[in-house]
């Protein structure tokens, strides 16, 4: 579904990503881990148009996405949750899930899917019409996520979700990213918590100082020594 071909990024005279390859496969979660500063969200940003590759390729379905803006990789059904989640204050919960769906031509069919985000995320519906600014972080991330979903993507971007929440909290998304999963959702999930991430991976890269320095299924990355060693301190 999504191919990278060997993607170089500078910002200015650094380079943030060097000759990076990563695939996903139609159906599955692969998830990128690495530390701070490796490259992670720079990724992403690329995938999604607002960087800038110097070079390789970016093909989603087979399509080159090089000099596509943002807006029209949405269109082909790619859809980036960024770190941090970027709600908009001074508008409801419902005006940021409706937000999510502005590419859209279907739209009889929205509020159908809309009943559904609130069937599944009931804390939504209780607050649709409060300022979305005053969610939890929880909450907030759970708005994210549901307004990228009635995007209707094909590909779902995920920049750490877990960021700054609580570990109960961080469970939670955790199940709802595993379930939007199993209800067919292709996932590359970009996370520092790199132990939560193999847990519901199929696939997994890690990424260092912009270069992939391991790949494998991710029960085979969990159980390495190696990363076990260098990446999961020495869990």
């Amino acid at each position: 579904m999504l191919k990278i071909n060997n993607l170089t990024v500078n910002y200015g005279e650094i380079k943030a990503l060097k000759d990076v390859s990563l695939y996903v496969e139609k159906g599955k979660i692969v998830t990128l881990i690495g530390a701070n500063g490796a490259g992670k969200s720079t990724l992403l940003k690329a995938i999604s148009g607002l960087l800038k590759p110097k070079e390789g390729e970016v093909l989603f379905n087979e399509v080159p996405l090089k000099n596509m803006q943002p807006h029209n990789i949405v269109k082909k059904g790619i859809v980036h949750v960024p770190e941090g989640r970027r709600i908009f204050s001074g508008m409801s919960v419902e005006e940021n899930l409706l937000l999510g769906a502005y590419t859209r031509k279907d739209k009889s069919q929205l509020e159908k899917e809309l009943s559904l985000v609130y069937e599944k995320f009931e804390i939504l519906k209780e607050r649709k019409n409060q300022d979305a600014n005053t969610l939890s972080g929880g909450e907030q991330q759970m708005l994210a996520i549901s307004r990228a979903l009635l995007s209707k993507p094909d590909l779902l971007l995920l920049d750490e979700p877990s960021m700054g929440l609580a570990p109960l909290i961080v469970k939670q998304i955790f199940e709802i990213i595993r379930e939007i999963n199993n209800d067919g959702m292709t996932i590359l999930l970009i996370e520092q918590n790199a132990h939560k991430a193999l847990e519901i991976a199929d696939y997994a890269y890690i990424i260092e100082g912009g270069s992939i320095k391991f790949e494998g299924p991710s029960n085979e990355v969990r159980n390495s020594d190696k990363v076990k060693e260098l990446y999961l301190g020495g869990a």
